[in-house]
């Protein structure tokens, strides 16, 4: 497998960062987006990508050896945090040179008007834009 990020992102902490328009770009051209968000807060809002795993953060300690080793793997989330320390995680498993994290998560590629897939049908509640999710339906 060739480094597809070879020249790409800004490096932080010894971290790969890549803009959503890199991520995107890097998609397209075969790279794996894995989204850590959790569950209730992937519903709504979707990267729009060619290839995209869901895997909450909170399960990547369990399921991290399932993620192809085939493949550079772009981790994304809301804001880039939990991303970030999943990112970190992986480095420690072995994964090196074929992660990156995705700074400023659905925040910036949505701001960055990249595409998405949208869920009309989830009513949402939720202090902050990167965190709206469903309201508890009452019956």
């Amino acid at each position: 497998m060739k480094n597809v990020f070879f020249q790409a992102g800004f490096e932080s902490g010894g971290i790969l960062n890549l803009t959503p328009m890199q991520a995107l770009e890097l998609c397209r051209k075969g790279a794996l987006l894995v989204d850590v968000r959790e569950e209730f807060m992937n519903r709504f809002k979707m990267f729009d990508v060619p290839e995209i795993i869901y895997c909450p953060y909170s399960m990547l300690k369990e399921v991290y050896q399932n993620l192809p080793d085939d493949k550079a793997i772009i981790l994304a989330d809301s804001a880039g945090l939990h991303s970030r320390e999943a990112v970190v995680f992986l480095s420690e498993k072995g994964f090196g040179d074929r992660i990156a994290n995705m700074a400023g998560g659905l925040v910036e590629w949505e701001r960055d008007e990249l595409p998405l897939v949208i869920d009309k049908s989830e009513k949402l509640s939720g202090s902050c834009m990167c965190q709206l999710r469903p309201r508890n339906k009452k019956e």
